[in-house]
């Protein structure tokens, strides 16, 4: 039964050995920095989030463009149908006043040049503006989320490999235990079930070292997804981790330094801005609007100069416009009440957005500290097991130790190698997330 499983592990890892080449047809050498340079590059979302911007700078420049004269041309041709010219009759005979001009042409050139109203112009191009400034910071935001991602998946897949590394070492380190066994085994100083354990051991792992290959395989599907690039494309990591100890400025001065640099929090604060104006394009119903006027006519006929005669003629004209709202059923002070709740949902969304922030800081600071003490507990522990795993060695090679010694030995070295290689990567994230979290 034990040969039976060690035979289908054997099969299973050929497999998927043979499968893991064909995944990585394509082979892929990248830095953490040559990652996030092509996700960046290859962004759709990043894309879109650009567009926004752009769409929100058009939009301040339309605003803007409505504060200047505008300047319209318009023509019109009209067909009358037949009716008696008016005509006057007198002692002399018969006078013709107005005839019947059946084709009427007319050409209009209008200039149009506000000159006050009630503050909505400024208001207006005061939210385009607040407005585009939010959507600049949200790129800024969704681009340092897209960096941590891609760092994210690339230091995972650093781990996955690290794991997979440290599982082929321990498939290794186990056959030759097992070959050192069987030889006991021959001359009668190991009992069969001591052989049995070891070959249930490599069993065991063997079957872990397949788990260990897909969790490299999917960590590159995931990191090519996030680089947007074919999902069956094989990366090989060129990044090392030199654990290099870094100190951060105390809790209280990061969290400042995160207020000031957050996009997030930033974007929030042009809201604010946004639905301060907001306010005051409500207000302006209240006020009279004023502007100025000018037309050029040229019409066949032109009904200004008589008698009228069927031939071009220009005229012009030329004034100062005012409307105002007398009332409105309150309909300005409704509008002003809404635009005053916004503006103190926009207040709140910022005040809780910086409590996240102060959050994230902390919980982010904590864990680095944390990450940073597990590295050393973690080195100092391979090192340890490894001493325990040269002893017992040699104890077991010399008929002075059994299987279960062996067994423990390498499952605490290979404890011991895993927890130092994933304390590395999780150092590594937890700085990550943390200067993300300060605003870098």
């Amino acid at each position: 039964m034990i040969k039976s499983n060690f035979k289908i592990a054997l099969i299973l890892i050929m497999i998927l050995q043979f499968g893991s080449s064909v995944f990585a047809q394509e082979k892929l050498s990248l830095t953490v920095e040559q990652a996030i340079e092509i996700g960046l590059q290859n962004s759709k979302s990043l894309h879109s989030s650009l567009m926004k911007v752009r769409s929100a700078e058009a939009k301040t420049k339309e605003i803007n463009a409505s504060r200047l004269p505008s300047l319209k041309l318009s023509a019109a041709y009209r067909k009358l149908s037949e009716v008696d010219p008016f005509s006057v009759t007198t002692p002399f005979g018969k006078f013709e006043i107005s005839p019947t001009i059946l084709d009427n042409y007319v050409t209009q050139l209008s200039l149009l040049q506000p000159l006050f109203t009630g503050f909505r112009m400024t208001s207006s191009s005061e939210i385009a503006e607040q407005s585009s400034n939010a959507a600049s910071e949200e790129f800024n935001k969704d681009k340092n989320e897209l960096i941590f991602n891609i760092r994210n998946a690339y230091w995972s897949l650093f781990k996955a490999i690290k794991q997979k590394k440290v599982m082929d070492e321990n498939v290794q380190m186990v056959k030759a235990h097992l070959d050192d066994a069987e030889n006991l085994f021959k001359v009668g100083m190991l009992t069969q079930n001591d052989l049995l354990k070891l070959e249930i051991q490599l069993s065991d792992i063997m079957f872990r070292q397949i788990d260990a290959e897909n969790a490299v395989q999917l960590s590159t599907a995931a990191l090519n997804s996030v680089l947007n690039i074919p999902l069956d494309t094989g990366i090989e990591i060129a990044t090392s981790i030199n654990y290099i100890t870094k100190e951060y400025e105390e809790l209280n001065k990061l969290i400042g330094k995160a207020i000031e640099n957050r996009a997030e929090l930033k974007a929030a604060d042009y809201r604010v801005k946004a639905s301060q104006a907001s306010v005051t394009l409500s207000k302006s119903s209240w006020y009279p609007q004023v502007s100025l006027y000018g037309n050029y006519y040229y019409s066949k006929p032109n009904q200004r100069i008589l008698p009228t005669k069927n031939e071009f003629k220009d005229t012009w004209d030329a004034g100062i416009n005012l409307s105002m709202n007398i009332w409105d059923w309150f309909t300005t002070s409704h509008q002003t009440e809404q635009a005053e709740a916004q503006l103190a949902q926009a207040v709140d969304a910022a005040g809780l957005i910086k409590d996240a922030i102060a959050l994230e800081v902390t919980q982010n600071y904590l864990n680095f500290y944390q990450s940073k003490r597990k590295i050393e507990i973690s080195e100092k522990s391979v090192k340890q097991a490894e001493e325990s795993m040269r002893i017992t060695s040699e104890k077991f090679k010399n008929g002075l130790a059994l299987s279960s010694d062996v067994i423990d030995a390498e499952t605490a070295l290979s404890t011991a190698k895993m927890n130092f290689a994933n304390s590395v990567v999780d150092y590594e994230l937890a700085k990550a997330r943390l200067e993300r979290s300060i605003g870098k």
